[in-house]
């Protein structure tokens, strides 16, 4: 496993999968107020953090990035819960869109399907390639944020995964309306807004809200399903 891992906590495991140009340490303040319930595992995606920084573009697609995600979840005793914000909101979109059945859920913070227009995927992969140097990342790294195809957008209707997805209330409107699109679109999503929160809002004041979110979307053993008993 290629991957920097930071792991805590014991019970059902939750994989956190960070944005573009940070690393597993962005979720320093939520892990806290997971672990006492969960195996809370944060990933530092290659060209990230401790894992490795290869040169080859090809390292960096997203099917290799789901791959190595096949190596982690091959090593846990249960299906996870995946969580991703942004560029790793995409990615655990992907992973369910590809790999049917091999997660227990997934939450998705301030991120979107991709683009079905080939001319708006362009224009998204040129303006990451562009902006690489603002992400603190070198121009190959960048290629893991990039859309060659629209397979997340076309299995939306299947992904039957249960879904929670998380926007900021103070994030650019566009996340907010991807959110509402991924409700609409998946057959067991729901999105809740976080008042306040911006784009990096697990990071943020929000942070604890964040967590409660996730606690109460997360199975337990009342139920098998995706939400805390009521009272």
């Amino acid at each position: 496993m290629r991957l920097h891992q930071v792991v805590s906590g014991t019970g059902l495991p939750l994989v956190f999968v960070h944005g573009l140009g940070t690393s597993a340490t962005a979720w320093d303040v939520v892990r806290p107020l997971l672990d006492d319930e969960f195996t809370v595992i944060a990933l530092d995606l290659l060209g990230h953090g401790e894992s490795p920084v290869p040169d080859d573009p090809s390292e960096y697609t997203r099917d290799r990035m789901l791959a190595e995600f096949d190596e982690l979840l091959d090593g846990l005793p249960q299906r996870p819960v995946m969580i991703g914000h942004s560029l790793g909101g995409y990615l655990t979109l992907a992973y369910a869109a590809t790999r049917p059945g091999r997660l227990a859920g997934i939450v998705v913070e301030n991120t979107g399907p991709g683009f079905r227009d080939s001319e708006k995927r362009e224009g998204w992969n040129e303006r990451s390639r562009r902006n690489a140097h603002r992400f603190g990342v070198p121009v190959q790294v960048t290629e893991m944020n990039l859309q060659h195809d629209s397979v997340v957008m076309d299995r939306l209707p299947e992904m039957d995964v249960p879904t929670l997805v998380l926007a900021g209330g103070d994030d650019r409107p566009e996340y907010q309306g991807s959110g509402t699109y991924l409700e609409r679109k998946m057959p067991d999503a729901r999105m809740v807004v976080i008042p306040g929160g911006g784009h990096n809002m697990h990071e943020e004041d929000q942070a604890s809200l964040v967590a409660d979110a996730i606690r109460d979307f997360v199975p337990g053993p009342w139920s098998g399903g995706m939400s805390r008993p009521p009272g």
